[in-house]
């Protein structure tokens, strides 16, 4: 499970690294630890966490501008790449 986390954690910051949106500041992490964290201009974390949950993702609002990832250990490279579609559709 920690071998998985490593790889699939390290497949999931780079893709979500990919996202150009001017909204997003920067991509941080350590396995499936991961956080999103806004430019304050942005709108804000809790807006995007509640238009992901929208489309099925669950996400934390952690501080004003900054978004947790924390999925499961067991995930997968095809589950990290949906998260990313729906970072993808939420950061236009």
């Amino acid at each position: 499970m920690m071998q998985n986390a490593a790889q699939v954690g390290a497949h999931l910051l780079a893709r979500l690294k990919e996202i150009a949106s001017p909204r997003v500041k920067e991509v941080r992490g350590r396995g499936l630890m991961l956080a999103v964290e806004l430019h304050p201009e942005a709108g804000g974390a809790r807006s995007v966490c509640e238009a992901l949950q929208q489309r099925g993702l669950l996400a934390k609002e952690t501080h004003d501008h900054t978004i947790r990832i924390a999925p499961p250990l067991i995930l997968t490279d095809d589950q990290a790449d949906w998260i990313v579609d729906q970072f993808a559709a939420t950061l236009p």
